[in-house]
C-alpha cells in the first residue's frame, strides 16, 4: 500500500507501508546517497592539471582511461580532460554488457550521424570524442564484457603499447567507480590509480517523489536503474563469502565497507529487493 503524507513542519513525505513499518522517502534518499558516495569515487575535486599538481605533484597523468559503462557524461568529462592536458595518453575501454544497449540508444539520440548498431561501446564513444571534441588519438580496447576484463585487457594494452602506467586516471560509472579502482589494485597494486567517477549527483524529494538534484547529467540513467547499479555493487564490494573480494570470488583486492554504508544497503534492501542485480 502506497500513502501520502506530511509531518508537522510540512515536510513531503511519501509512505510505504511494510507490516508495521515505515519509510519516509527523506531517509530512503539519504540512504541512498549514502551508497552513491561510497561508489562515486573522485580523488581530485576537479580534472585539472593544477588539482593533479596540488594533490599529486604531477602535472598530468600517463593515460586516461575512460570505460564504457560510464554513460555519456564520462565522454564529456574525458574529453574536457583531455583537452586540458590531464594525461599524456588516452584510452577507451568496453566491448558489449549490460550497459551497452542503453549506450547505443543514448548515443543516437544525442548524434544522429553516429553508427551505433552492433557497434561495441569503445568504438561509439571514441566516434562521440572525435565528434565533440575532435580528439582523434587513442587507444581502443573492444573485447572486454564486464569490469575484470575491462581491467585486465586494459592493463594488457597498456603493455602491449609500450605505455607507460605510474600515474592513470580511471573514469567509470559512479556507481562502479569504487569497483573498477579495487580490480586494478588487484592486478597492478604499483598503479597510482586516481579515480574520478563521471558524475556526481544527490537523490533528493520534490514534490512528493525521488528524483534527481540534477538533471543535465548526460546520458544518465532512469532512477530505478541507477539505484538498482548501486543496489548491486554492495554485495559485490563487501569482502565476504559471496563478494568479489579475496574472501570471495577474488575478481578484486580487498575493499572496507564502512558500517553506514552496509546499514544503508540492509535498510534500502527492504524497499528494492528486487532490484538488487545478481
Amino acid at each position: 500500500m502506497i500513502e501520502f503524507n506530511v509531518n508537522s513542519l510540512g515536510q513531503a513525505y511519501y509512505i510505504h507501508k511494510k507490516g508495521d513499518k515505515y519509510m519516509s522517502l527523506q531517509v530512503v534518499a539519504e540512504k541512498i546517497n549514502i551508497l552513491a558516495d561510497f561508489c562515486g569515487k573522485r580523488d581530485v575535486q576537479e580534472l585539472t592539471r593544477e588539482e593533479l599538481i596540488k594533490k599529486y605533484n604531477i602535472e598530468h597523468a600517463d593515460s586516461l582511461i575512460l570505460f564504457g559503462g560510464s554513460i555519456l557524461e564520462g565522454c564529456k568529462v574525458a574529453g574536457k580532460a583531455m583537452l586540458n592536458g590531464v594525461a599524456k595518453k588516452l584510452m577507451i575501454v568496453g566491448g558489449e554488457g549490460h550497459t551497452t544497449e542503453s549506450l547505443r540508444k543514448k548515443v543516437k539520440e544525442e548524434c544522429p550521424e553516429i553508427e551505433t548498431e552492433n557497434k561495441m561501446e569503445a568504438d561509439i564513444m571514441g566516434q562521440y570524442m572525435n565528434l565533440k571534441y575532435n580528439i582523434k588519438d587513442y587507444y581502443i580496447e573492444r573485447e572486454s564484457t564486464n569490469c575484470g576484463n575491462n581491467v585486465t585487457y586494459a592493463l594488457r594494452l597498456l603493455n602491449e603499447k609500450n605505455i607507460e602506467a605510474k600515474n592513470i586516471i580511471i573514469i567509470q560509472d559512479a556507481t562502479m567507480q569504487h569497483r573498477m579502482e579495487a580490480g586494478f589494485r588487484k592486478y597492478d597494486s604499483n598503479i597510482n590509480i586516481i579515480n574520478y567517477a563521471s558524475y556526481k549527483t544527490k537523490v533528493i524529494v520534490k514534490e512528493d517523489k525521488l528524483t534527481f538534484e540534477k538533471n543535465n547529467i548526460l546520458g544518465m540513467w532512469d532512477l530505478e536503474r541507477y539505484i538498482s547499479l548501486l543496489m548491486g555493487e554492495i554485495p559485490r564490494l563487501n569482502d565476504n563469502e559471496s563478494g568479489y573480494g579475496p574472501n570471495g570470488r577474488g575478481y578484486i583486492a580487498h575493499v572496507e565497507v564502512p558500517k553506514d554504508v552496509l546499514d544503508a544497503f540492509e535498510y534500502l534492501k527492504g524497499e528494492y529487493r528486487d532490484l538488487v542485480r545478481a
